[in-house]
């Protein structure tokens, strides 16, 4: 069982923010699949693609994101490693992809919730750029909305953050990380 989780912020307020890219992915994902992420469960809205893949949004807001993902790896019965987390990195360039297995938080508050909360770093996560971020304001940066250029360019990054992640469940993430990692969206013509 894999479950995959797009960190963000409730509400409309954040829907459109740099902050909730994560779930963006999510709402992509269940586009593609068909599934509704509607189910409010584990302090996360929920969905499922088939037994083997789980979809949520924590529903906590991004600093106690670790909540509602210790709930949903007791309910399913999952270890870390079978997470993925999606979520904004500030620190890497807009439109570059960075899938790793494990890792510190690197700033993020909410995979510092998650690490907290699961008392490991061994969580499989995609890191998906929105910098580079302006020398002070960090809070303000990742609670505002992409600029022009980069919504003409948000729809071709988060197909291929979609992709990253469909890659992951059918390939694995060795395959993943080889095909993704670091590439900008700018080097695929756009």
């Amino acid at each position: 069982m894999r479950l995959i989780v797009g960190l963000g912020n409730p509400g409309p307020k954040y829907e459109f923010t740099r902050h909730n890219i994560g779930f963006r992915v999510i709402d992509l994902l269940a586009g593609r699949w068909g599934v509704r992420v509607d189910r409010y469960e584990c302090k996360a809205l929920v969905g499922e693609k088939d037994e083997s893949v789980i979809i949520a949004k924590p529903m906590t807001y991004m600093n106690r994101s670790g909540e509602a993902v210790r709930e949903l790896l007791l309910k399913y019965k999952a270890s870390p490693s079978s997470i993925l987390i999606i979520y904004d990195d500030l620190y890497l360039p807009f439109g570059v992809l960075r899938i790793r297995k494990r890792g510190g938080s690197g700033g993020h508050r909410g995979m510092e919730s998650i690490i907290s909360a699961l008392e490991t770093e061994d969580i499989p996560r995609l890191r998906l750029g929105i910098g580079p971020p302006p020398p002070n304001g960090y809070e303000y940066f990742v609670l505002s909305e992409f600029t022009d250029r980069e919504m003409r360019l948000l729809p071709h990054f988060l197909k291929r953050a979609a992709d990253a992640v469909e890659t992951i469940l059918s390939e694995g993430m060795d395959k993943a990380m080889a095909l993704y990692n670091a590439r900008d969206i700018l080097e695929d013509g756009s």
